[in-house]
């Protein structure tokens, strides 16, 4: 653990000199947020409480999960206390904004509409995409969907996608919980939907005798998120850093594994693409 922070420190302080050195003369660099923590010694991250393995709580009510220790990493290379905020899909970005957290890992999608709220940073550091919850054995491949019966939910644009390039005949459903309903009753060979959905579903210990089958497609990147301000500033360009970090060092898919979590071809490729070895970046 201690070569990993150490590490991660080096990354974060190559970082923070290139936000500093790339600053023009008389340029107002807005680094508010990143002084207030160093002063009081925390940084305040908003996280999810409900959404496992991402985070959630167990027995005990602590907040736990992949972005929990990611957040933690954080702290720990500012060399400051971590303080987590329960966040929702609904008040995230605006926490951010007002002031309520200073960092935001929320498993949330990178879009362009949501950039000119929140300073999301570059690279992203997971993506969900469109994947089936089935019944062991049910589906082998996407094509197995051809031709039946596939339970979804209404609106969903993984439906059109799934009907018109795999042939599946889609059941759209109010909600989620009557799509998933209908799928244990028989009424479809598969639920579709996002996978880091389903893999939180697997999870939850409700669904034995059900897997998610296949390689995910369409990747959905998610953006973690600093004060939009202060995109530019130290901020952001430390976070960039952890971020890149966390892909060459093969942190991210080390904690995917620690919760279980379906390995990711887009970590992977990450990993590579950021290749950690004997120190050096390459």
């Amino acid at each position: 653990m201690r070569h990993r922070v150490l590490a991660g420190v080096v990354a974060a302080v190559a970082a923070v000199a290139i936000a500093v050195t790339s600053a023009q003369a008389g340029e107002k660099q807005a680094n508010k947020r990143f002084k207030q923590m160093l002063e009081r010694g925390k940084v305040v991250v908003g996280v999810k409480a409900d959404y496992k393995p991402w985070g959630f709580r167990d027995p005990s009510g602590k907040l736990v999960g992949m972005e929990i220790d990611l957040a933690q990493d954080v702290a720990d290379t500012l060399g400051v206390d971590l303080e987590l905020v329960p966040v929702q899909s609904s008040n995230r970005m605006q926490f951010l904004q007002q002031g309520k957290i200073d960092l935001m890992i929320a498993t949330m999608s990178d879009r362009s509409d949501r950039r000119k709220v929140v300073g999301i940073v570059d690279p992203n550091y997971y993506t969900s995409g469109t994947n089936v919850l089935a019944r062991k054995g049910a589906v082998k491949s996407w094509e197995d969907l051809r031709g039946k019966p596939v339970c979804g939910k209404q609106g969903a644009f993984y439906n059109k996608i799934v009907a018109q390039r795999y042939g599946a005949k889609i059941i759209a459903f109010v909600g989620n919980a009557e799509a998933k309903q209908a799928l244990r009753d028989g009424k479809c060979i598969a639920w579709v939907y996002d996978d880091s959905s389903i893999m939180s579903d697997l999870s939850s210990g409700d669904w034995d005798g059900y897997e998610m089958p296949l390689p995910s497609e369409d990747d959905n990147p998610w953006g973690l998120a600093v004060p939009l301000e202060e995109l530019n500033g130290i901020w952001g360009r430390f976070m960039s850093g952890m971020v890149y970090y966390w892909h060459a060092s093969g942190r991210l898919i080390e904690l995917e594994k620690k919760w279980g979590i379906q390995p990711t071809d887009y970590l992977k490729r990450m990993n590579k693409k950021f290749a950690y070895e004997h120190g050096h970046l390459k």
